[in-house]
């Protein structure tokens, strides 16, 4: 059984079918083919069922990838005992949405790599949920997630700071405007960020003051929100920590947020039976040495 051939069979579940395996992974559709009749050939029983142009497991592949991913670690293992304690070489996959990229991890990053320099580090960026997605399935050794406290079977969570809210306001916005008191503008906007988490608890304090957000402006980046607010087109909710400078500088307005109504925290995270490299280990020590300044 050659390990090639059992991370084809799990590119083919995770892409979602042969030819975007190929793709992934650089080969001509034959080959992957090749590869899987190979492993069922081994095994004398079929991986998948191939309906037309859909693609599903059979119930004996459901039952083989976990043992295909064990093995699949197995060998990366093997290979950073190898090229990791001495040289200090491997490559660190790390997940983070776009504010935690930002604003918590740059000088993570920076403290890392003037002590581990052959290190390659590869950045996802990526909603919570699918960055925990993309650590079940092997895709990343570490993920740090904003959101409220969870639970996952599958994997470690390790909280590391609170991170305050803010409700943001235009710079000319009227300044007597409080939590409690809180009424929409005229022609002022509501702006929200992709729906989970501190969206959740925006909206719902909201709708709690009669402010419908059917008619909300989405937005995928944090700093195009800023520039939005600043430009008075509208309110939004965002960490403090995002925002912190352009509030001290006069450029928007804040309203400190009731954690009574919700809150969010800075989660790191990683798979409880995923094999931590040398590497790996390093990082989480560097993050939770500057996190013990976040509270500050």
């Amino acid at each position: 059984m050659e390990i090639r051939h059992l991370i084809t069979f799990k590119s083919i579940v995770d892409m979602g079918g042969f030819s975007k395996a190929a793709v992934h992974l650089g080969y001509a559709q034959s080959t992957v083919t090749a590869h899987v009749q190979a492993l069922e050939q081994e095994l004398g029983v079929p991986l998948f069922n191939r309906i037309g142009k859909k693609v599903q497991l059979t119930e004996v592949g459901e039952h083989f990838l976990s043992h295909a991913i064990e093995m699949i670690q197995l060998y990366s293992k093997a290979k950073d005992v190898f090229q990791m304690e001495k040289e200090e070489t491997a490559t660190l996959r790390i997940g983070a949405p776009e504010s935690l990229t930002i604003y918590r991890l740059p000088f993570i990053i920076q403290a890392f790599r003037k002590k581990y320099p052959k290190v390659n580090i590869i950045m996802k960026s990526g909603s919570c949920w699918d960055l925990q997605e993309s650590l079940k399935r092997g895709d990343l050794d570490i993920a740090f997630f904003l959101q409220a406290s969870v639970s996952d079977p599958d994997l470690t969570m390790e909280t590391l700071v609170e991170e305050p809210l803010v409700i943001l306001l235009p710079p000319h916005s009227d300044s007597t405007r409080t939590l409690s008191s809180f009424s929409l503008h005229e022609n002022e906007n509501i702006l929200l960020t992709e729906q989970g988490s501190y969206r959740d608890y925006f909206e719902a304090f909201l709708l709690s003051k009669g402010i419908q957000t059917k008619t909300g402006i989405e937005f995928w980046s944090v700093e195009a929100i800023k520039q939005c607010v600043m430009c008075g087109l509208g309110i939004s909710m965002l960490p403090l920590v995002t925002a912190n400078q352009e509030i001290e500088q006069g450029k928007m307005r804040s309203i400190k947020w009731d954690t009574s109504l919700g809150s969010v925290f800075t989660i790191m995270s990683w798979h409880k039976n995923r094999w931590q490299s040398h590497a790996a280990r390093k990082f989480l020590e560097i993050v939770r040495e500057h996190a013990r300044g976040w509270n500050s």
